[in-house]
C-alpha cells in the first residue's frame, strides 16, 4: 500500500507516517516546511522519518499547481492523507493570504491530483473551529456549521464543502476529520500547552485567556492517529449524493483551561505566574465532541486522560530541549 502524507513534517502528519511506517506502509511525504513556527522542530520530525526505507520525502509547495500536478501525474497513491495547511485561529488575524494561498489553492490543487489520478480514499484535516458561535454542545457533525469566527474556521469549512463537491461528481471516496485541540510529544510549538510548559520552565508569566474559564476537548495525538488509520482503511460507500462522510476526532470529555494548566503545574512541579485576560478575537468559549459515528462506524473512541498525555509531552519537552 502506497500513501500520500501531506503536511508530513507537521505534528499530526509525522505521527501518522510513523505508524504507518510500523505497519509496513510506503509513506510519500510532502511538506512545505513553511517557517509559521520553529523550522528546526520540524526538520527533527523529518530526521526520524527519513533514515526509514519505506519512506520518501519531497519538498512541495501545494499551492504551486504545476509542481502539485506533476506529483500525482508521476506516482499512484492508494490513499492520500491530506493534513498540510496553514494552522492556527490567531494567525489569520494577522496574514489572511497565507491561509488563502494553503487552505483554499492548495486544497484544490489536491482535490484535482486526486481526481486525475483515481485516488481510492482522500482524507482531509478539518477542525472543531468549523463550529464557530454554535452554542448547542456536545458539537456534532450533523449540526449547522454556517457560523465561523475566524478566517481558519472558514477556509476549514470550505475545504469540507470542495471536497463534497468533488466527491459527489467524480465519485471520489472522501473522509473529513473534525480534530479537537490534538496535544502530546513532537508539538507545535503555537498551540497553548507548549507555551505554557515553555513559560513555566522559565518562570515566565502566561496568558490565560477568558479568565481560564474556556473549555477545550484536549485529544492525545495517539488517539488521534489510532482514529486516522481506522478512518483510512474504511473509505466511505455512497451516501444519499456522494461517498463522503465527516467525523469528529476528540476526547469526548472537555476540560476547563485552568485545569489543564494544573495538571501541568503537577507534571512539571512548578506552579504558573498567570496573566488573566478577556477572550480573543477569533476565539470559542467551548469545543466538546460528538463522536457517535466514530465510534458506530470504526469501534474507536479516544481514551488519553490529560494526566497521563501530559505527562508524556513533558517528558518528551524535557528530552528533547535537555530540561
Amino acid at each position: 500500500m502506497k500513501v500520500l502524507v501531506t503536511g508530513v513534517a507537521g505534528f499530526i502528519g509525522f505521527h501518522l507516517a510513523q505508524r504507518l511506517l510500523a505497519e509496513g506502509v510506503y509513506v510519500y511525504g510532502i511538506d512545505n516546511l513553511s517557517d509559521y513556527y520553529d523550522v528546526n522542530l520540524k526538520k527533527a520530525r523529518l530526521a526520524e522519518l527519513q533514515p526509514q526505507s519505506k519512506f520518501t520525502f519531497q519538498l512541495l509547495e501545494l499551492s504551486d499547481r504545476p509542481s502539485t500536478a506533476k506529483l500525482f501525474q508521476d506516482h499512484t497513491f492508494d490513499c492520500v492523507i491530506h493534513l498540510a495547511a496553514q494552522a492556527g485561529v490567531r494567525y489569520s488575524l494577522q496574514n489572511p493570504f497565507a491561509y488563502v494561498d494553503s487552505n483554499l489553492s492548495g486544497f484544490a490543487n489536491v482535490l484535482e491530483g486526486c481526481r486525475h489520478s483515481q485516488v481510492g480514499h482522500l482524507v482531509f484535516a478539518s477542525s472543531s473551529s468549523v463550529y464557530g458561535a454554535n452554542t448547542k454542545v456536545p458539537f456534532a457533525t450533523s449540526d449547522k456549521v454556517d457560523n465561523p469566527i475566524s478566517l481558519y474556521a472558514a477556509t476549514k469549512k470550505s475545504n469540507e464543502l470542495m471536497a463534497h463537491a468533488y466527491s459527489h461528481l467524480y465519485n471520489l471516496p472522501t473522509t473529513g476529520l473534525r480534530f479537537f485541540t490534538v496535544y502530546g510529544p513532537w508539538g507545535r510549538p503555537d498551540m497553548a500547552y507548549f507555551k505554557f510548559v515553555q513559560a513555566i520552565y522559565k518562570d515566565q508569566p502566561i496568558d490565560v485567556y477568558n479568565f481560564g474559564k474556556m473549555q477545550r476537548d484536549f485529544t492525545y495525538i495517539d488517539d488521534v492517529v489510532e482514529g486516522l488509520v481506522r478512518v483510512m482503511h474504511k473509505p466511505p460507500q455512497k451516501q444519499s449524493v456522494a461517498p463522503y462522510k465527516l467525523y469528529n476526532i476528540g476526547n469526548n470529555n472537555p476540560v476547563e483551561l485552568i485545569r489543564f494548566i494544573e495538571v501541568i503545574e503537577q507534571a512539571l512541579g512548578k506552579q504558573a505566574k498567570k496573566n488573566l485576560l478577556p477572550m480573543q478575537p477569533g476565539d470559542v468559549l467551548s469545543t466538546y465532541a460528538d463522536i457517535d459515528d466514530l465510534m458506530q462506524d470504526v469501534g474507536f473512541k479516544p481514551i488519553t486522560p490529560i494526566e497521563e498525555g501530559i505527562q508524556c509531552f513533558v517528558k518528551w519537552y524535557r528530552d528533547y530541549y535537555g530540561h
